[in-house]
């Protein structure tokens, strides 16, 4: 005889329903990532020497991991090649009136492969090039009301036309996405 009984999900059986429900999802999400493999054949073909040499300018804006912008900047760019070597100067000035300094030394290597160090990179730079995008990875030490965060940054960025670069950044921390920096580059 069958018999009909209620079950009752216990708190501590919940906990671990939610945290594997954040797992799947996880792991889900992980396998919809997009790869610089994806953009090999789009055109025009991005060339991250030539498109800084010189004198660049651009905009952005900081967003929360809400969406909510939080900051806005403006940058000269000043970029020198010596060989394999581009040393790229980026002056920023905030919308409160902070300005900051960053001197990117980015060496290439073979197959469309970059290092890059500035002395608020903990480590090493790595990026990577194909078609009309270039994918750049990096921590960052961040000053925030005193305190030093390093922030994981996933740089992604679109050559559009000899003279416009787009450039979305995804700044995370234990994996969790905690804001976002949007580009626009112009020569």
């Amino acid at each position: 005889m069958y018999s009909h009984r209620s079950y009752r999900i216990k708190h501590t059986d919940q906990s671990i329903l939610d945290w594997l429900c954040v797992f799947w999802l996880a792991l889900l999400l992980n396998g919809c990532t997009t790869s610089i493999d994806d953009y090999e054949h789009a055109e025009p073909k991005f060339e991250l020497f030539k498109f800084f040499e010189g004198s660049t300018q651009a905009w952005g804006m900081v967003q929360d991991y809400k969406g909510q912008q939080v900051r806005r900047f403006d940058v000269k760019l000043n970029g020198v090649i010596t060989g394999n070597q581009l040393v790229l100067t980026e002056d920023f000035v905030f919308d409160d009136n902070e300005t900051q300094q960053r001197i990117w030394t980015i060496t290439k290597q073979a197959n469309g492969r970059y290092l890059g160090a500035a002395d608020d990179v903990v480590g090493e730079a790595v990026g990577y090039e194909k078609g009309n995008a270039l994918y750049w990875q990096y921590v960052l030490a961040m000053e925030i009301n005193g305190s030093t965060y390093h922030i994981n940054f996933e740089d992604w960025m679109f050559y559009q036309n000899n003279n416009q670069l787009f450039n979305l950044a995804k700044m995370k921390k234990w994996g969790i996405t905690v804001g976002t920096v949007t580009l626009f580059f112009q020569k």
